[in-house]
């Protein structure tokens, strides 16, 4: 009995040293949809920098005006040591005669997007930045779309307002609370400073959209508008402005096919106007389109960071049979 103890200790010692340790790294740190960026003073005030701001601080779509997608930080090499390395979404320039480009997960934080753009000149790094834009837009992108999700959860609304009425679950923050509750409507606001946040839900007949356009949305978008939501005078109510044309995308949602649309809305006889992101998603398990919306009232302030809370909630959207 004593030399079968012994035996299983030594294969328990012998797992141990044998399983591969997981190194340590720190919380990442930093404020949503900023971006560090780490390259020489020379670079960044350079062709380099503008290639940078160009490619990948590209405009944040459907705000009333021109907002970055990412807030840049620059950061010399000199700097980029300890706590400068936390950041969760980090750019980084390496003159080097190896050419080279690469995506690093969690190497200094967690979680961490690391790029490494590494070449001989600033051409050659402009070059890398140039084609692999798309990537690393999508890259950060993801990554602070789950960074927003998980501080949504730490403090979770625990309202059935939704899944009781339409069968479908978004992840929003206890800030929000049901303001109208309706046949086939419902909206969620979050008061903000000078304004509010806002979510709203409802459902349309198979064959409501079953040609689907821009043209069709909106005079769909106009019409939920006159019917539950109101302007502050009367006769008021939401529209989609009509001098700016939103973007319309085909795409997927909580596995369905869906259409995107980011664009602004404004008040019939009155003067509030803001952005909207708007999913129309086709439930096959439901026989109906399911309509989700964010949009946001704040004048006279940024609009980027607001929108992309809305559009991380409606990104959490799960459809139940």
């Amino acid at each position: 009995m004593k030399n079968v103890f012994l035996f299983l200790i030594a294969i328990v010692l012998f797992s141990c040293e044998n399983k591969p340790q997981q190194a340590f790294v720190p919380d990442s740190s930093g404020n949503i949809n900023h971006l560090t960026v780490v390259m020489n003073k020379k670079a960044w005030q350079g062709a380099l920098g503008e290639t940078v701001r160009n490619q990948i601080a590209t405009v944040y779509e459907g705000l009333p005006l021109d907002e970055p997608r990412f807030s840049l930080r620059y950061l010399e090499p000199e700097a980029f040591t300890g706590f400068g390395r936390h950041g969760r979404n980090i750019l980084w320039f390496r003159t080097s005669a190896e050419n080279k480009f690469q995506l690093v997960q969690n190497q200094f934080a967690r979680p961490q997007i690391l790029a490494i753009v590494q070449g001989e000149d600033q051409e050659v790094m402009g070059e890398y930045i140039k084609e692999n834009a798309s990537l690393l837009i999508r890259s950060f992108q993801e990554n602070e779309r789950k960074e927003k999700t998980r501080r949504i959860k730490k403090s979770l609304t625990k309202d059935k307002d939704l899944p009781n009425k339409f069968g479908a679950t978004l992840l929003y923050p206890t800030a929000y609370k049901t303001v109208k509750d309706t046949a086939n409507f419902l909206w969620i606001e979050k008061p903000i400073q000078k304004g509010s946040m806002n979510l709203i839900a409802y459902t349309l007949p198979e064959e409501a959209f079953s040609k689907p356009t821009l043209q069709r949305l909106i005079a769909i978008r106009d019409s939920i508008g006159e019917q539950h939501i109101p302007g502050r005078l009367p006769k008021s109510h939401m529209i989609t402005e009509k001098a700016y044309l939103p973007y319309f995308y085909k795409t997927k949602l909580a596995g369905f096919k869906a259409y995107l649309t980011k664009g602004m809305w404004e008040v019939k006889r009155d003067y509030m106007a803001g952005p909207f992101v708007n999913y129309m998603v086709e439930d096959t398990l439901n026989k109906r389109w399911l309509v989700v919306e964010g949009f946001a009232f704040a004048p006279s302030v940024s609009k980027r960071d607001y929108m992309f809370e809305l559009n991380s909630i409606l990104s959490s959207l799960e459809i139940n049979d």
